[in-house]
């Protein structure tokens, strides 16, 4: 039997095996312009746009319909940017993760620089999926066609809202990620206070994305390898990342090496980061920076577990 025959045959099942995935989850609590695989929403001058899209199963021989990543992105003193994915993403301690602990450490006044600094530069949740663009007003020619689409916690949030409802509302779950039993998603972007803002985003009527089996197969066949960006050998090593930070905060090595030596004192002097609000094509329509140090991790182990199969 095939993988889409199977799919099919599986269906309402992978509501529940979803909600099992997310729980999980919650109990343990730069645009690559060279990738055409990746879709983007186009707003217009105010910061508006349109779209409506399809979230698509998990890729053959995959289990989920979504990876989680977890980025860096701000600029530093240097004028440089420093726009990487943290090696906390697979388990592997990172740099930057590793500098912020030792700002935030360094001092207990939440209000300090280098609890600033360490705001500005915390790691933002992304995630990815495989979707199909139904309705792309800014470049119809994307219709019809299979992309991968990175998105922030907001419009997880609204996956997730789909597939655990509020039983107060006498809503019945759904699989978003479904081909028969799932629904188009309407993408509203909205700018407010300088952020892509995605509250109005919602789901559509529920039903197949197409009623002709054969293209749902061609549409499911078109998806791209979600495991393949949790492969170890697609993030940069830990050396290398650090070389990079040293350079866009205008740490030399010694200056480094110094600053981690003095960090337990409050007024050891820090470097100033400049943060500014995530370029749009990092879809950043999550609240600024919150109140927390870097190093507060989820637990990764069911992500670092994808990657390693």
């Amino acid at each position: 039997m095939s993988n889409f025959a199977s799919l099919k045959r599986s269906s309402k099942d992978e509501l529940s095996k979803l909600t099992e995935h997310l729980k999980k989850l919650n109990t343990n609590e730069n645009r690559s312009s060279d990738d055409d695989r990746m879709w983007y929403p186009d707003v217009d001058k105010a910061g508006n746009g349109y779209a409506v899209i399809r979230f698509l199963p998990a890729p053959a021989n995959e289990d989920v319909p979504f990876i989680r990543m977890w980025e860096h992105g701000f600029k530093g003193p240097s004028g440089q940017w420093y726009i990487e994915k943290s090696l906390t993403t697979i388990g592997k301690e990172d740099p930057v993760s590793e500098y912020n602990t030792q700002l935030w450490n360094s001092t207990s006044d939440d209000n300090s620089p280098a609890r600033k600094q360490a705001r500005d530069q915390k790691r933002n949740l992304v995630y990815i999926s495989n979707i199909y663009v139904v309705k792309d007003p800014a470049k119809p020619q994307n219709e019809g066609k299979v992309f991968l689409y990175k998105y922030g916690k907001k419009i997880f949030d609204k996956l997730n809202e789909a597939m655990n409802p509020n039983p107060q509302f006498d809503e019945k779950p759904m699989n978003p990620f479904d081909l028969w039993n799932g629904a188009n998603f309407k993408l509203k972007i909205r700018k407010l206070e300088g952020y892509r803002n995605y509250d109005k985003s919602e789901f559509d009527e529920r039903g197949p994305l197409s009623d002709d089996d054969d293209e749902l197969e061609k549409i499911y066949n078109s998806e791209h390898s979600l495991k393949a960006f949790l492969d170890p050998k697609n993030f940069k090593d830990y050396d290398t990342l650090k070389k990079k930070l040293h350079t866009v905060l205008g740490l030399t090595q010694k200056v480094a090496e110094e600053a981690q030596a003095t960090m337990p004192r409050a007024e050891a002097p820090q470097p100033k980061a400049v943060h500014v609000k995530p370029h749009h094509n990092i879809h950043a329509e999550d609240t600024p920076a919150e109140p927390v140090a870097d190093d507060e991790d989820d637990d990764l182990s069911y992500f670092k577990k994808l990657a390693n199969d």
